[in-house]
């Protein structure tokens, strides 16, 4: 430690000036010797008292300040082992060798920056933490002191990787509404959720079998039901995996469909697809009425070029959906290659009185916090504020999708009859 403070008292220097490397060369070693011992002043109060105590070597010291904060203080307990001996009622500590604390980190903490399911240069994604390229907390940003881990790029800071993957997955369903959520964990989801559990869906293989008995698996075949899902929960959280859903399916449950398949099992999934796929669009649409009836509530107070500045900067925060969403929430109806909405929306913004820009403030803020939390309770939060009957609202667009179903049948079956009078 002393080692390491003379050497940052050095590099603090104005006159003459250091680098590592050229301390290195006056101390006769490696720059990356230079660089790792220097990180030992990084440590947290809990793990450096632990050092100078001697109850760790300088092994475990170099490891652990390379770490963040809060993993020090996880990584400090697994240089321990506790064990009972001589029937005292406290365990006794026992060192663990280096190589232990190294596979610890390997394991709970380094996360391959290559493998990760978003974008590594979307600064958006999640604004405090900002792009990964530009990020301290990975190892590619220092390769002096992380030397040993050679061209690979790794996240040390698993909880703002973890923010990233959840937000990757939020955006991926926003855009993508039908999109298939699955778990690819052992452990029940909770009752109503709109993750699949692993009994509930095949996953098919991307890469090719190995010889003839392996491609007459089900796991290596596609089907006519295959659809991409994402996986929400488990082991390869946030990326896609192709999946089949259809419990009857010829193809991925053969032993279940060695005799005729059942039609009506069949209808039965279909209905509950259909089902599932109309809810959907009945909370898609009530949830716009809701956010609609919100803005028909909101008094003009700011001026109009108050309200044209707010409303152009919380606009370029959003992403291009829910810019489409709020343009056809106006009316707007653009195609993305004649120029998107978000250009022909600020265009009408510059176009519209105090009252349609302060209904367009609330909608543009209600959509960016949904992006970042629990949409569901954003809107009936602004709902309980703005007064609006979120009940009567959902009512009314049931009634509105039931007489769409009753008309469509209505057609059907007076097209079944002209087919048979025919």
């Amino acid at each position: 430690m002393e080692e390491a403070e003379g050497y940052k008292r050095l590099l603090a220097l104005t006159e003459p000036t250091y680098t590592v490397e050229q301390i290195a060369a006056k101390v006769g070693k490696t720059p990356a010797y230079i660089a790792t011992r220097l990180k030992l002043t990084d440590l947290c109060d809990e793990v450096a008292a632990e050092f100078y105590k001697n109850h760790i070597g300088v092994g475990h010291a170099l490891l652990l300040a390379k770490l963040p904060t809060d993993m020090q203080t996880l990584g400090i307990t697994a240089c321990f082992k506790e064990v009972y001996a001589g029937g005292g009622d406290k365990p006794a500590r026992i060192l663990l060798p280096v190589r232990a604390l190294r596979f610890w980190i390997e394991t709970n903490v380094l996360l391959l920056l290559k493998d990760a399911p978003f974008d590594r240069r979307n600064a958006e994604l999640v604004p405090a933490a900002g792009s990964c390229v530009d990020c301290p907390k990975r190892t590619g940003h220092n390769k002096l002191l992380f030397a040993d881990l050679g061209k690979q790029d790794a996240c040390i800071d698993p909880g703002c990787y973890q923010a990233k993957v959840q937000a990757h997955i939020v955006a991926a369903i926003a855009s993508r509404p039908q999109l298939v959520q699955i778990s690819t964990s052992y452990r029940a989801q909770a009752e109503g959720s709109t993750v699949l559990s692993r009994n509930k869906y095949v996953a098919i293989r991307e890469e090719k079998p190995k010889d003839k008995e392996q491609a007459k698996q089900p796991e290596f075949k596609t089907c006519k039901d295959s659809i991409t899902a994402i996986i929400a929960d488990g082991e390869g959280q946030g990326t896609m995996q192709k999946v089949c859903t259809n419990p009857v399916c010829r193809v991925h449950h053969p032993k279940d469909n060695q005799r005729e398949q059942d039609e009506a099992s069949r209808a039965k999934w279909k209905a509950e697809q259909e089902k599932q796929r109309r809810e959907e669009a009945i909370a898609n649409t009530t949830g716009l009425r809701v956010l609609s009836a919100i803005a028909s509530a909101v008094p003009v107070r700011l001026l109009k070029r108050d309200l044209l500045f707010v409303a152009e900067r919380l606009l370029s925060l959003m992403d291009e959906n829910r810019i489409e969403a709020i343009a056809r929430q106006h009316g707007i109806r653009q195609k993305r290659d004649d120029g998107g909405a978000r250009k022909t929306l600020t265009a009408f913004l510059r176009r519209a009185d105090e009252g349609t820009l302060s209904r367009l403030l609330v909608e543009a803020s209600i959509l960016l916090a949904a992006s970042r939390g629990n949409a569901t309770a954003i809107l009936k939060d602004a709902a309980i504020a703005y007064k609006v009957d979120t009940d009567a609202i959902s009512q009314k667009v049931r009634q509105e999708f039931a007489a769409k179903v009753k008309a469509k049948k209505a057609t059907q079956q007076a097209a079944k009859v002209a087919k048979k009078a025919a």
